[in-house]
């Protein structure tokens, strides 16, 4: 039976469900069985997609937008438009991190009626009967000039209807299951959203543990493997992070097949924390660490409380006394901070680290993007910062850093990742890592002519002809 309502999304891996559009679903009241979710995947041929939404038919089309999949919904408005009639048309609302902060005349927006900003649980239930249930058309503006809903922060998000029982059982098999104990940041890091200041608003807002927990025993018993929390910082509250993980362990001590993922501050690592962190088997804990930068100066300047010595010691006890999967962040780009400050902070990390050997510990290098609406815009005339306009903004020159400077960090960092990352070659004992690694990743694209799509066996040749990397035994291993 067709839906009159269908929520959509174009997810980066088809690994990837989308929990925005299942508490869009769950949240609908009356209307949530005539709601329908069909997800996609950036790689997937548009014609598939325009394909699915044509034969659904709805009444209603609910598009969450992100950093990622901005100019693919673009594109899939653009061939829907083509491809519509006048009859069969439907509404188009928009929502989304990506719209809650773009300005008014953002391309996007010319393809749509309704456009919400902020979280949409409520206001999104409440468009769809104002649609339904009204001569909805009365009051539109008509396509390029949308009606924009200011959706206000929901500060007791008790009153959100859980959804993850919308997870299907080829989900839970298959894919990451995102789920969030809670929403907010108590830090003001100007790059992140988190910063975005509303009023009175609270910063970070918890669902109450112990339904949280039912649920999670739910998709424990229905068969879900790996569990991704979205909380930008979940150890800023360590009582109930124990607690949390001590509902993870007990479940793996029942023999269920679990890899928890975290996001977590690396200043914050208290002794009963490490301890509960010790405990989880090899293969079940995943941790994402933000050091972003070890410059003290770039911290301060952009919002972000850092102790690097303490960041450090941090991730020598996870590298040393727990079984965890370490994924680092370091972001290049900041303010202020030239290629010089950033390869030292890197060959600081590194050293930490020590024996990595590309699965124990990962290191992400990330270019700074000004995301719609973030505080770090304040330093774009102080710093000359010049962003790509088009998503995902990324930087593409500072004062401090040239546009070349850029270019070579983005090319190590595709190079790191396949090499380092996954475990082709090991780098071990080499203190000063990030020159001679970026030595490397000049002449691997100059090579190549390209970074991506090469051959495995042929990159390994490269690397064994000029003699990069210390065990040939390891090459073999990716």
């Amino acid at each position: 039976m067709m839906k009159e309502i269908v929520l959509t999304t174009i997810n980066a891996k088809w690994i990837h469900p989308s929990l925005a559009l299942r508490l869009l679903k769950a949240n609908l009241g009356s209307l949530e069985d005539s709601c329908e979710i069909i997800e996609f995947a950036l790689r997937q041929p548009l014609s598939e997609k325009t394909e699915q939404l044509l034969a659904a038919s709805p009444k209603i089309l609910g598009i969450s937008v992100s950093i990622w999949n901005h100019l693919a919904t673009i594109e899939l408005l653009e061939e829907l438009g083509k491809l519509w009639t006048v009859n069969s048309k439907p509404v188009i609302v928009l929502g989304g991190p990506e719209i809650s902060y773009l300005p008014h005349d953002a391309k996007i927006f010319k393809y749509a009626d309704y456009i919400i900003r902020g979280e949409g649980e409520t206001a999104f239930g409440l468009l769809c009967e104002e649609i339904i249930f009204t001569d909805y058309k009365k009051t539109m503006k008509g396509a390029g000039c949308p009606q924009e809903i200011i959706a206000d922060q929901l500060d007791n998000v008790s009153k959100i209807k859980y959804a993850y029982y919308l997870y299907t059982n080829e989900d839970l098999e298959k894919k990451l299951i995102y789920v969030e104990s809670s929403r907010g940041c108590v830090f003001n890091c100007e790059f992140c959203l988190s910063a975005v200041k509303k009023g009175t608003a609270k910063k970070v807002r918890e669902f109450p543990l112990e339904p949280f927990l039912a649920q999670m025993d739910k998709l424990v018993k229905r068969g879900a493997k790996t569990f991704k929390f979205l909380d930008r910082s979940i150890n800023t509250n360590i009582p109930r992070l124990i607690q949390i993980c001590e509902f993870f362990l007990e479940k793996i001590e029942q023999h269920y097949s679990i890899l928890v993922h975290f996001e977590m501050v690396p200043s914050i690592l208290p002794p009963q924390l490490c301890e509960i962190l010790s405990r989880f088997p090899s293969g079940t804990l995943r941790l994402e660490i933000g050091i972003q930068t070890l410059n003290p100066e770039i911290s301060a300047q952009i919002g972000r409380p850092a102790n690097s010595e303490k960041e450090l010691e941090v991730l020598r006890f996870l590298r040393q006394k727990t079984n965890a999967i370490v994924h680092v962040d370091l972001i290049a780009g900041l303010p202020g901070e030239d290629i010089e400050s950033f390869g030292r902070g890197f060959d600081r990390l590194w050293l930490a680290l020590g024996e990595t050997n590309g699965h124990h510990i990962e290191i992400q290098l990330g270019i700074l993007k000004l995301l719609p609406g973030a505080p770090i815009c304040r330093h774009s005339e102080t710093f000359k910062m010049q962003y790509n306009p088009i998503p995902p903004y990324e930087v593409m020159q500072t004062s401090v850093m040239s546009a070349n400077d850029v270019l070579r960090i983005k090319n190590f960092a595709r190079f790191w990742e396949i090499i380092v990352n996954r475990g082709l070659a090991d780098f071990t004992g080499n203190e000063k890592i990030f020159n001679n690694f970026l030595v490397l990743s000049d002449s691997l694209l100059l090579y190549f002519g390209k970074n991506w799509g090469i051959d495995k066996n042929e990159l390994l040749e490269f690397l064994k002809c000029k003699n990069f990397g210390n065990n040939e035994n390891k090459y073999g291993q990716y």
